[in-house]
């Protein structure tokens, strides 16, 4: 799970380091964190990475981005085991990540690190990401299908989970990321459209009639009048993890593989329905809230499987 999440988080993160680029100059006695450079050396503690952390949070980053980066800097941190950081010692924890996490986590944790390094004002010691040549199929175990799907809304109905069902079918329905769920609100539902404002943009998104007509009648029995739709027994927003951990448990009860089950699969099954039925990438991209079409065209890579099909379509082997 935690290699998968790192895969999900980099895909948004590659570039986020830059954002510190300017944000501090090392003087010859310190750097911006007041932590004295030693012979050539720098030393990470505790009290930098919080005091980055609170920059980023004064920089309104998600918070699921500061809880990523605070990770990936706590992974520097216990194993340089209170060592002064060198080029040398950089280098050498990037071959340890290799040894431990996919490409593309390596680079994530990376990205994550350099925006750290940055801040600090220790440009020199930036690590080179790993180079990935895009890939132009995945892991059938990978993607979640259109019946897989089926069977875990099925499943929760089935449970009588009825507001597990409808979560999955709106983050799947409309393509949110998890921490857009918050936003569907009484009022948002009623208008047919929801305003999602995150990492510092505001999108429009549409709410299908159909699906609004659900939620409508699921608020109105759980006596709902306004706010958010999607809210535990307390009141209180779902968190990441709630949702998360409720649908790996209804993954085992679906009998689909767990490790394909995730939030952000979803969103991936929206993206490649999408594009199969309108074939408009850069529309796609909006509705996604992508800066770039090229993070879309990660989420549609096809299966092996998928990819072999089209092989054989071109009928070039006798």
């Amino acid at each position: 799970m935690t290699d998968e999440r790192n895969r999900m988080d980099g895909q948004n993160l590659m570039n986020a380091g830059s954002a510190g680029a300017d944000a501090g100059c090392v003087a010859k006695a310190g750097n911006k964190a007041g932590i004295p450079e030693v012979a050539g050396a720098m030393v990470i503690t505790v009290e930098s990475i919080e005091e980055y952390l609170l920059w980023l949070k004064g920089e309104e980053r998600a918070v699921s981005t500061i809880e990523k980066y605070n990770r990936d800097l706590l992974k520097l941190l216990g194993w340089l085991e209170s060592r002064p950081l060198t080029r040398l010692l950089a280098a050498e924890w990037k071959e340890s990540l290799q040894a431990g996490y996919a490409a593309a986590s390596v680079n994530s944790i990376l990205a994550a690190v350099n925006g750290f390094f940055q801040w600090m004002g220790w440009r020199e010691l930036g690590i080179k990401p790993l180079k990935i040549q895009r890939k132009t199929f995945c892991g059938k175990n990978k993607e979640l299908t259109r019946e897989e799907y089926r069977k875990l809304v099925a499943a929760a109905e089935k449970m009588g989970d009825f507001h597990l069902s409808l979560l999955l079918e709106t983050l799947c329905g409309m393509g949110l990321r998890v921490s857009e769920v918050k936003f569907i609100t009484v009022a948002a539902v009623r208008m047919g459209r929801a305003e999602i404002t995150i990492k510092g943009k505001v999108r429009t998104v549409l709410i299908p009639s159909k699906l609004a007509r659900k939620l409508l009648k699921y608020a109105k029995k759980k006596g709902i009048e306004s706010g958010e739709i999607f809210i535990t027994r307390t009141g209180s927003s779902l968190s990441r993890s709630q949702i998360w951990r409720e649908m790996k448990r209804l993954a085992v009860a679906a009998g689909v593989d767990p490790e394909k089950v995730f939030p952000h699969n979803l969103r991936h099954l929206f993206a490649r329905t999408y594009y199969n039925t309108c074939s408009d990438l850069p529309k796609l991209a909006d509705i996604l809230g992508h800066s770039s079409v090229e993070t879309t065209r990660i989420y549609l890579i096809s299966t092996g499987e998928e990819h072999e099909k089209q092989l054989e379509k071109l009928g070039l082997v006798s």
